[in-house]
């Protein structure tokens, strides 16, 4: 795991090798191991590198194939790396996944290579001969990309600070993500909070020749199929899909150095822990971060006992998020999405101590229908008998802070709203509810997530990995694992009651979301874990109310995307919110990250 940056330019740039230095210095922190830069005329490449597999010098970056022909920096990991080294007729020098990618680019390909690998990266290929910059990012993007344009130059980097180091980008607060910010906690792709920064799609490169001309390519999406047989044979499916979920773990534990997991004592993560514990030989480490009044110490501690684990609890006071709070932003060049971001960055940390890389249960709720309550949304609005559409329902029940608080209190732009709304109103449809649901989940939600473990994750020079996103098992899923083995009724007359009701009333209690994965966990795991209800990475924000008001009367005043004169209306609309101290740290999350982005002069 590592940090890239690089400038490919059609013009000679001043002091470049200046430019690139600074860029590679500003995430030192994603790669404090070793660090580097290539520069040829007008190209220039910098890494910083993380050493995970073959942690020789050897194996540093930027890395040249055998003919100099190809250059690449990379951050990331190919999982199936030996098996596509198998393939190629190729001297090697080192053991390394990168050394293996310029390999089969030198032999196959890019597009050869791409198909082929089983990974998480953001790559740049540099061409010597053609003058063509790649720019890569894996499937799902699990690894983070960002890319200025302007016709003469590309700057692209793993965070958009090295951006900013370039010198050769203005930073502008992009007034458009205010209202994409607080309905998804994130921003969309290829959008960013910095005018003319973007961040690169999921499962797609650029392509620059050296005019800069460029073509976007979509190499992958999600399968067209989406399974709801109501014939199948279940423990046959269960079976396989307990191999695809161990094989994923298993590619995640390829590493030269310590590795652990986090445990929050939920089914997604004490799954990941079980499973890793069989597979490995010697004791796993695990962590939990919590509250002395607020965590699930308890749970994660059967798991504990269960695998006789070396766990480590970690707790956090009020004052270590809040003293924390401004130095997340730095690192994430965003407003923070969820409140948990601080503590995971915390336990992060601390694990360091002892591993460099982390397993981690992102994207389980969004393969097997987690969120109960909004997964379920298909069946409630066949119910409801409503005349707007499905999307109008589905989407005013997703968004974080309602269309209607944000009407009345942000004075920016809806493009982006407008925007999204007619895009994925089209990729509706002609397909099922159900399926418009999982399918919105993993091309929209989870990157918000993805955004938060690699931050919190990569400040401390850990790597994070995610088996839930293997492209495999989501192929599989998606192909081979009907609706019901997602979300399934636990009998007719529940089902009956629910269409009296909402989600967020039956949600757990008339069904069972998940049913798969929680039918695999048994085998695994405590019945107390398996059956317990689902409750997020806790943080008592709605109780430090008083702390979050005295903040935003601190710095909301000066916020210029604010409609005038409406603090104390937003304050008192907060307090009545059921998620009053989120909403009302999210808006002050904005003000925070305006302030330290957008007072100086980064172009020199």
């Amino acid at each position: 795991m590592c940090g890239i940056a690089g400038i490919f330019s059609s013009v000679l740039i001043d002091n470049l090798e200046e430019r690139i230095n600074r860029m590679n210095n500003s995430i030192e922190h994603r790669g404090p191991d070793a660090g580097n830069c290539f520069i040829d005329n007008k190209i220039a490449l910098g890494h910083r590198r993380l050493s995970i597999i073959d942690t020789s010098t050897g194996a540093n970056q930027p890395m040249h194939s055998n003919s100099k022909r190809w250059h690449i920096v990379f951050n990331g990991e190919i999982y199936n790396f030996k098996e596509i080294k198998e393939k190629l007729n190729y001297s090697f020098v080192t053991s390394s996944d990168t050394e293996v990618i310029v390999a089969a680019v030198e032999e196959k390909g890019v597009d050869w290579f791409i198909n082929e690998a089983n990974g998480m990266f953001a790559i740049a290929l540099y061409d010597s001969i053609k003058e063509e910059l790649f720019i890569i990012r894996d499937r799902l993007g699990i690894k983070p990309l960002y890319y200025y344009y302007d016709n003469k130059h590309v700057v692209f980097a793993s965070e958009i600070k090295a951006i900013l180091e370039s010198g050769l980008v203005k930073a502008e607060f992009n007034e458009l993500a205010v209202d994409e910010y607080l309905a998804n906690r994130y921003v969309r792709a290829p959008y960013t909070f910095f005018n003319s920064i973007f961040q690169l799609e999921a499962g797609t490169y650029l392509k620059f020749d050296s005019d800069l001309h460029f073509d976007i390519v979509r190499y992958w999406d999600l399968p067209n199929k989406f399974n709801v047989s109501s014939t199948y044979n279940e423990d046959e499916i269960l079976n396989l899909f307990e191999k695809q979920l161990i094989k994923a773990i298993n590619y995640r534990l390829i590493a030269d150095v310590p590795l652990g997991t986090y445990l929050s004592g939920g089914v997604d993560s004490s799954l990941i822990t079980a499973i890793t514990s069989n597979l490995k030989s010697e004791k796993v480490n695990t962590y939990t971060i919590g509250f002395s009044d607020f965590n699930e110490f308890e749970y994660a501690d059967k798991i504990v006992k269960k695998y006789n684990l070396d766990h480590h609890e970690i707790l956090l006071k009020k004052e270590d998020y809040i003293n924390n709070w401004e130095e997340l932003i730095k690192m994430k060049d965003s407003p923070l999405g969820v409140p948990n971001e601080i503590p995971l960055a915390l336990m992060s940390t601390k694990l360091k101590e002892k591993i460099t890389v982390v397993l981690s249960g992102e994207g389980a709720d969004e393969l097997m229908g987690g969120y109960g309550m909004i997964f379920r949304s298909p069946f409630d609005y066949s119910n409801l008998n409503l005349n707007s559409s499905f999307y109008d329902y589905f989407i005013s029940e997703y968004e974080y802070v309602s269309r209607e608080m944000r009407d009345n209190f942000i004075s920016t732009p809806k493009n982006y709203r407008n925007e999204f709304d007619a895009k994925i109103q089209s990729e509706f449809e002609g397909r099922s509810n159900e399926e418009n649901v999982f399918k919105f989940f993993h091309k929209y939600h989870v990157k918000g997530l993805l955004q938060r473990v690699d931050t919190a994750s990569m400040q401390a020079a850990v790597e994070a990995r995610v088996p839930f996103l293997d492209h495999n098992l989501i192929e599989f899923v998606y192909n081979h694992v009907p609706y019901e083995l997602k979300l399934r009724w636990k009998g007719e007359e529940e089902k009956s009651k629910a269409t009296n009701l909402k989600s967020k009333d039956y949600s757990e209690k008339l069904d069972v979301p998940k049913y798969l994965l929680r039918k695999l966990s048994y085998k695994y795991l405590p019945r107390e874990i398996v059956d317990r209800k689902k409750v997020g990475f806790p943080v008592p924000l709605s109780s430090w109310f008083e702390n979050l008001e005295m903040l935003a009367r601190e710095v909301l005043p000066e916020a210029e995307w604010l409609k005038k004169g409406i603090l104390e209306e937003l304050l008192a609309q907060s307090k009545v919110e059921v998620r009053a101290g989120q909403i009302l740290w999210m808006f002050i999350n904005i003000e925070l990250f305006r302030k330290i982005y957008f007072r100086k002069e980064w172009r020199y």
